[in-house]
């Protein structure tokens, strides 16, 4: 009888199993989706981040001078190694560079053009034919494929045949050339180290050709004298697991050590993959850890929901139990039945939970962050998903039975007389156990702050995650609530004299009723309050991510589009990157600058220099970093100047004349008009009069176009050769540009050492250089804003003057000093201490919108300049999927929270309803109308709504400052640079508590209009 009797036990009060059941199954689900969704995010963060890593990240590398005899043992050695190292075989290619060989023809020189030779596998699939054919392995004449830029730069063309012989082996080398190829990304990562093949020529002490390339087996037989032979690994990784993430990078950590073990003494092992890797497993496990704060968050909301519902069906059934207690019923037998209507619940819930989780996971897809990161959440039910299922539905079977086995030694007598009996303070409350929690959820806390993650070092050196600092969160939710708890006796005695004093019936009666059973409304409180505040905690931890990537974008690229490279190029020249940079579409402003590490009195430090003219229009830096706003710091930015004298009209040669008493090395600085600085060499002056051509045409580089005016800025003469016992005496006769005289003022000087002399000389030197200095630089260098002082920089000292300090400078690393100075200013500097100018190492652009710039800067890789988009970088930290993973779960954790909370205000409404059944039909019989009862019940229920709402919001202010900016990081699991800012969507939290408030004051006019309904008969009855 006992199969029988629970059932019809359990049917015997619908409502409150059916609350129960809809508890276990919401619990279950969300739990099992959650943890579904930690997996999924973490593999999908590991396949994007292994799908989108570059060339560079990926590939390993092993180097070695080789000979013909010991190629063939050391790439068997190294072959064998990599295939060790990776789980699948990485495609393999191997690079061989010969010595010098001589230009044909350019035997009998003293500094000779040279060649190189060179082979590498697979370069059919990297590059095309222009013409002829790839080289065959042969005897000689040595056939040979030559880069299209080499062949331009050389004259060779296909069918050239010569002679050439090594710098260091003397044997004459036949070569003829098959073809010409141009590769298909020279500017690639891949031939970041290939300088000479992606270019054709390098200059330096020699001029180098080449290379010319050649089959693997004619190199080794021919070339292989102990040059230099570099294997490279590349593999898919695109089926990487997050376990696999650390056993690969130490493998190919290993590949080194094993190589030099097994007689590759020579042999050098190099890749950024390990640290990659070990870097990507460390996100993928504070990813991990962050999405269990939620899932905490939504176990304890889950946990106390229940143990409300089981309260709730206890306290109903305390007259029964004692009944069965008093006919010979004993503990055992009472807790099967309680035992066994729990299963009764918990089992359907735990067998259907792992189904329902993968229907939920699709909706989460359509959210706009996880749509636009291109990550599908698809996973299945497997073992460990129905694991976690059913270990919920099992405490929650367990935390359903504790309250009847609490009150199941009660006797009939016992359960009458404290029938009716309320206190106004809880057992938590009177055992200070919430105090307690205070101080533990106040250490779990401190930890987060000073960890910055839930993840810690293990004692066997390695990361896991702290239960700590994780359940810290979830811990502040639960304190707060219980603490508010406190409030509830207090605020209704309240309610109660202020009631008391008006003449209508129905507030009085409703917050006499909150006052004499405080206890009764302290369980929804605090269900309602929990859930309020995870929901608006949620709610900040999304808008502060969201608003915390664009802060990152900003302030890592610093404008709108930040370009780097070359300050000069064949392509583009010095004076010609700027107009094309400033023409590209939608660019509304364009400055050049330099940034680069200095030495700043001993610090390592970046130092920037922008026109302080355009800071507004360029610079991003966030309000909340800088006392002052921008505006002020680009006017106290400008100081001294130096004049120039503008070149008329819009010439292409430039012509100088001067005197020198003795050979003297000098050079010219000038400008463009978007003012970037630029010197050319005029060579050594000879005594007498010089007369020295400067071809304007040059500075701008083959495809480039000079932003006009040009200006002559100074000239800087070098220490005078010879070292005269007397000063070098310099003096300009003449300039002219196209053949037109210029008027210049008169210029001379006495050099004994270095010296500047500007064309257009100032009565005085320029005072203090205005900088802008970080807060840790600045204290380093004892200064601060508006007072003057003197600094070395770059080991020259030099006055600066502090306009202003800021937290961190945009474009710099977490904790990295650095300094920000006016671009003119700086250069005049450099000028006045006969310094040459600084090149323009960047150009930073101002645009509404930077993707047509961005675009077009991608159809001329031959600009040679790197595109750093803050929108496309903002975009790309939204859409990672370790970085966004977190939002997704406090999604599913809020949502179920709501449900939780109406869940169980409706039951609990409900059930004290229906206990009141007798007392609301006495006050019917005594002439109260229903609108004074619905009235009654709506004061009642709105004190539990509206401290709930009151104390829920507050409490989500407190966590949310005190938790959210410390669980909002990189996708790298770094520290975010500039530091997190709380954004509370105050327009997105009034809404929703609204719509909440909306919810609950339905399911009480719903049951006013059920009891209201109810009343006539109740009546009668009574």
């Amino acid at each position: 009888m006992r199969g029988p009797l629970v059932v019809k036990r359990a049917f015997s009060e619908p409502l409150l199993l059916l609350a129960a059941f809809g508890s276990i199954l919401l619990a279950t689900t969300t739990l099992v989706a959650l943890t579904m969704y930690a997996s999924s995010i973490a593999e999908a963060g590991v396949r994007r981040t292994m799908e989108t890593a570059s060339y560079r990240q990926t590939a390993a590398t092993v180097s070695a001078p080789v000979t013909a005899e010991t190629f063939p043992v050391y790439d068997r050695a190294v072959r064998a190694e990599f295939g060790r190292a990776y789980t699948q075989p990485p495609a393999i290619t191997t690079s061989l560079r010969s010595d010098s060989y001589t230009m044909p023809g350019q035997e009998d020189r003293e500094l000779p053009e040279l060649l190189r030779f060179g082979s590498y596998d697979g370069l059919d699939r990297q590059a095309r034919l222009v013409s002829g054919t790839w080289p065959r392995p042969g005897d000689e004449p040595v056939q040979v494929a030559i880069s299209l830029s080499a062949a331009s730069a050389t004259g060779f063309e296909v069918g050239r045949e010569f002679t050439t012989t090594g710098r260091l082996d003397p044997r004459p080398v036949k070569v003829r050339v098959t073809g010409v190829f141009q590769l298909n990304d020279p500017f690639g990562e891949r031939w970041a180290g290939e300088q000479l093949l992606s270019r054709g020529v390098e200059r330096g002490d020699f001029t180098t050709y080449g290379p010319l390339m050649v089959a693997r087996e004619t190199f080794v037989a021919r070339f292989a004298t102990s040059v230099n032979a570099t294997w490279t690994a590349v593999p898919d990784l695109r089926t990487l697991t997050p376990e696999r993430l650390r056993p690969l990078a130490g493998a190919i950590a290993q590949v080194g050590p094993r190589l030099k073990e097994g007689g590759c003494p020579s042999c050098v092992a190099a890749s950024h993959l390990p640290e990659m890797l070990t870097q990507l497993d460390t996100a993928s496990l504070v990813a991990r850890s962050t999405m269990l704060i939620p899932v905490l968050q939504l176990l304890l909301l889950a946990a106390y929901a229940l143990m409300l519902t089981a309260r709730l069906l206890a306290d109903h059934r305390r007259m029964e139990v004692a009944l069965l207690r008093s006919r010979g019923a004993g503990t055992a037998r009472l807790a099967a039945l309680a035992g066994g209507e729990a299963l009764l619940v918990a089992l359907p819930c735990a067998v259907v939970a792992p189904f329902l989780g993968p229907p939920l996971l699709a909706l989460v897809n359509l959210l706009p962050w996880i749509r636009s990161s291109g990550v599908r959440l698809a996973p299945a039910a497997d073992a460990g998903t129905f694991l976690v299922s059913f270990g919920v539905a099992a405490a929650s079977a367990v935390l359903l039975v504790l309250p009847a086995l609490a009150g199941a030694r009660r006797t009939y007598v016992e359960e009458q007389s404290a029938r009716g009996r309320g206190g106004g303070r809880g057992l938590i409350e009177r055992a200070g156990a919430d105090l307690a929690l205070l101080v533990v959820a106040g250490l779990a806390i401190w930890q987060l702050q000073r960890y910055g993650a839930p993840v810690t070092a293990t004692a066997a050196g390695g990361l896991g995650i702290d239960p700590l600092i994780v359940s810290g969160p979830a811990l502040a939710l639960l304190t707060g609530g219980m603490l508010g708890l406190r409030l509830v006796p207090r605020v209704s005695r309240l309610a109660e004299r202020l009631t008391s004093k008006r003449p209508t019936l129905a507030p009085a009666l409703g917050a006499w009723q909150v006052s004499r059973r405080p206890l009764k409304y302290a369980g929804p409180a605090l269900l309602l309050t929990m859930a309020i505040a995870i929901g608006i905690v949620s709610l900040a931890t999304a808008a502060t991510w969201r608003t915390s990537q664009l802060d990152q974008a900003r302030h890592q690229v610093g404008a709108d589009l930040r370009l780097s490279g070359p300050s000069d190029g064949p392509e583009l020249g010095a004076l010609g990157r700027g107009t094309a940079f400033a023409a590209l579409p939608g660019v509304t402003a364009a400055a050049p600058g330099f940034r680069g590490q200095t030495d700043v009195s001993g610090e390592n430090a970046l130092l920037l220099a922008l026109d302080a003219d355009r800071l507004a229009e360029l610079f991003h830096l966030r309000p909340d970093l800088s006392a002052q706003p921008v505006e002020e710091l680009s006017r106290a930015l400008s100081g001294d100047r130096a004049t120039a004298l503008d070149l008329p009209g819009r010439p292409l040669k430039l012509t100088l004349r001067a005197e020198v008493s003795t050979d003297l090395p000098l050079r010219l600085v000038l400008s463009d008009g978007l003012g970037v600085w630029r010197d050319v060499s005029l060579g050594v002056l000879r005594p007498g009069a010089n007369q020295v051509d400067v071809d304007l045409r040059a500075l701008a580089g083959r495809s480039g176009a000079i932003t006009y005016p040009v200006s002559l800025l100074g000239l800087v003469a070098g220490a005078p050769e010879g070292a005269p016992k007397s000063a070098a005496e310099l003096k300009v006769t003449g300039v002219s540009a196209d053949g037109h005289d210029v008027r210049v003022p008169a210029l001379s000087m006495s050099v004994t050492r270095a010296a500047a002399a500007p064309f257009v000389r100032r009565p005085e030197q320029p005072g203090p250089m205005p900088v802008v200095l970080t807060a840790d630089l600045a204290a380093s260098l004892k200064l601060s804003v508006g007072q003057v002082g003197r600094a070395s920089i770059d080991r020259r000292v030099m006055p600066i003057k502090v306009v202003g300090v800021v937290e961190t400078m945009p474009t710099t690393a977490a904790g990295q000093m650095a300094v920000l100075a006016d671009w003119e200013t700086m250069q005049t500097h450099e000028l006045a201490a006969a310094q040459l100018p600084r090149p323009a190492t960047e150009w930073w652009l101002a645009a509404a919108d930077t993707s047509a710039a961005a675009a077009a800067l991608k159809g001329h890789p031959e600009w040679d300049a790197t595109a750093l988009d803050q929108r496309e970088l903002a975009a790309s930290l939204r859409d990672d999927p370790l970085a966004s993973g977190l939002q997704g779960a406090l999604i599913l954790g809020f949502l179920a929270a709501l449900v939780f909370a109406a869940l169980g205000f409706l039951v609990n409404a409900a059930v004290a309803a229906r206990e009141r059944t007798a007392e609301f039909a006495i006050l019917r019989a005594l002439g109260v109308s229903s609108r004074q009862m619905f009235g009654m019940l709506a004061m009642e229920q709105a004190f539990v709504v509206g401290l709930s709402l009151v104390a829920g919001t507050g409490l989500a202010v407190v966590v949310g400052v005190l938790v959210v900016p410390h669980i909002v990081l990189t996708g790298q699991a770094a520290a975010v640079t500039p530091g997190v800012l709380l954004d509370l969507p105050w327009a997105a939290t009034g809404l929703m508590l609204a719509l909440v408030a909306g919810v609950l004051f339905a399911i009480i006019a719903g049951l006013a209009r059920n009891l209201r309904r109810q009343g006539h008969g109740l009546r009668e009855e009574q």
